[in-house]
């Protein structure tokens, strides 16, 4: 079968036919486009890293891991091996999904009021985020490890390969990663290794084009490679994370060498809720955001969204409305399930749900919303926690039907700013709530030591009604996530679009009862519609959104992939 690519062909990816077994095809014609095989990442480089796993005969899982590796050289700016990743799993023996935890963890000394400054007050974000005191102990690792010592094929070092290459010989800044330069120069050129990577020598961001060289990183994949997880988790690798974030020019952390070691990823049970008899399995906690999918689309399964199409403003008025009742069970429920109980259950039962969208009406806003009592939930009181738009999401399906959704983040651009073995390192502390207490009572996404914070990445696969993979979906884009997710898969079972434009349709965003209305090319049919919105009863303001998702869809003859138009996206198969 010969090659496809969902866009342009780059001249370094170079892929060569492959025959797919005959027992794989369906009988009914394929569209075009359609492969057996493939992956859709963020960048064609990480693309052709997992593309290259299945080629040599790898499962989906060797395909997921050996695109997360590359990303973390060529999308510094959102990944990599120095941040963590959730990540679900659905093996194509049938059975239950399977997902993975590779969120980062709090030093053991981390405290409540790990930002509250000298004075009393919480610290700014952008006083929270430079530095070693927002990092939190690297999880993908771990992650890759426990997946991949269950789900993948390749030997571990195989995997590599690709990062390696990429690290070692250098590649191209693409306008997307130029522009987070330029956006973070004034914290990247506080250190000297993150100056000498992605700036030139007088403090200026290096230009699109420019070839990245990054030796010391792959030197640290090299490592990786040849010793497993052990010689991230332990040994110098550990040693320079520790050394960088506890030497920091701004905010030293008190990460140690034991915080490192300590480390572990987990296995978790998926969390799962169906939509129009589509079944649909995400991340459950320390993710709020998988959760949040379930409920806006559950929610909304009373009224008949393929009816009004996505050219209606009353479409949009009750995706923002679902948002507002999801965002406050978020906020008050969601954290780490090691510490704090989160009533899962109750939050995506039928009964629940259904309830909780009787409270909308398809023609004025509810004045007031506040989060619901689930079974099982202990009366919490709903603190912010704010995540900003970065990360990255991508999805791989191989010949026997195996089908991975990863979402990974180091949270802002380029994280904390700090670099470790050519390693970006994350910024995820900054999850947390920054007040530990509010009304009196402990907040459930506060510090502790050990501690995941909440997050808003949402990986997840979407089934048929017959139990088939149809949909691997996530998103990047901090708190928006669960909102881009639930729009695609809207897009795809409502308004029977093809994944890739699906994802391309405008979103409408809700944070804290503002409606935020995405502006720019992608926005261009959605904006209109603000005049009837704000006679809906809604606070609207428009501006673009920094947004960016991935997915695959199961199509007659195979899958096909799908990319943000917004985004510098590729997705190829065979």
């Amino acid at each position: 079968m010969r090659m496809i690519l969902s866009r342009r062909a780059l001249p370094f990816l170079v892929l060569a036919a492959c025959a797919a077994p005959a027992a794989a095809i369906a009988p009914e014609p394929a569209p075009p486009g359609a492969f057996i095989t493939g992956v859709s990442s963020a960048d064609a480089r990480g693309t052709a890293a997992g593309i290259a796993m299945l080629k040599q005969g790898g499962t989906a899982m060797d395909a997921i891991a050996a695109t997360l590796l590359a990303l973390s050289v060529v999308e510094p700016q959102s990944s990599g091996i120095g941040g963590g990743g959730l990540l679900v799993y659905q093996p194509a023996r049938g059975g239950a999904a399977l997902t993975f935890d590779g969120r980062e963890k709090a030093p053991a000394a981390a405290t409540p009021t790990l930002f509250i400054g000298p004075d009393g007050k919480k610290l700014s974000y952008s006083q929270a985020v430079p530095g070693g005191t927002s990092v939190g102990v690297p999880g993908n690792i771990a992650m890759l490890a426990l997946a991949h010592g269950k789900l993948g094929k390749l030997p571990w070092e195989a995997l590599f390969q690709p990062a390696i290459t990429l690290a070692r010989d250098g590649y191209e800044m693409t306008p997307r990663m130029a522009r987070a330069v330029a956006a973070s120069a004034k914290t990247l050129k506080l250190t000297p290794e993150a100056a000498a990577l992605f700036l030139n020598a007088d403090g200026t961001p290096k230009p699109v084009g420019t070839r990245i060289v990054n030796a010391p990183l792959a030197k640290t994949l090299e490592a990786i490679a040849k010793g497993g997880p052990q010689a991230f988790y332990t040994g110098d690798t550990a040693k320079a994370i520790v050394t960088r974030v506890t030497t920091a020019p701004n905010n030293p952390s008190a990460m140690t060498l034991a915080d490192m070691g300590a480390y572990q990823a987990k296995a978790r049970p998926p969390v799962c809720a169906t939509y129009r008899r589509h079944k649909i399995c995400t991340m459950g906690p320390p993710s709020a955001g998988g959760i949040a999918v379930l409920a806006i689309l559950k929610q909304l399964e009373g009224f008949d969204l393929a009816r009004l199409g996505p050219d209606s403003p009353v479409s949009w008025h009750l995706l923002a409305e679902s948002q507002r009742l999801a965002f406050a069970d978020r906020s008050a429920y969601g954290g780490d399930s090691d510490f704090v109980p989160v009533p899962v259950a109750g939050l995506v039962a039928d009964d629940y749900l259904k309830a909780r969208g009787g409270l909308i009406s398809a023609t004025a806003t509810m004045p007031k919303v506040t989060a619901g009592t689930p079974r099982g939930a202990a009366p919490r009181t709903p603190a912010p926690g704010g995540e900003v738009p970065s990360t990255t999401h991508f999805a791989a399906v191989d010949p026997a039907g195996n089908v991975a959704s990863l979402t990974s983040t180091v949270e802002g651009g380029f994280g904390s700013s700090l670099v470790a073995g050519g390693m970006v390192l994350n910024n995820e502390l900054t999850d947390f709530s920054f007040e530990p207490m509010a009304d009196g009572a402990p907040v459930a996404n506060r510090v502790q030591g050990g501690k995941r914070p909440r997050s808003s990445m949402s990986p997840s696969i979407v089934y048929d009604p017959q139990g088939r993979p149809l949909l691997a979906i996530g998103a990047a884009g901090g708190m928006t996530i669960p909102a881009q997710v639930a729009k695609a898969i809207i897009g795809v079972i409502d308004w029977k679009l093809p994944v890739g434009d699906a994802i391309g349709l405008p979103l409408i965003y809700v944070n804290q009862d503002v409606v935020v209305v995405e502006a720019g090319p992608q926005g261009e049919k959605l904006v209109p519609m603000i005049p009837a919105l704000k006679a809906l009863g809604h606070n609207v303001v428009s501006f673009p959104l920094p947004l960016k998702a991935n997915g695959l869809e199961r199509v007659p003859g195979g899958w096909r992939g799908g990319v943000d138009p917004r985004s510098e996206g590729f997705a190829a198969g065979f």
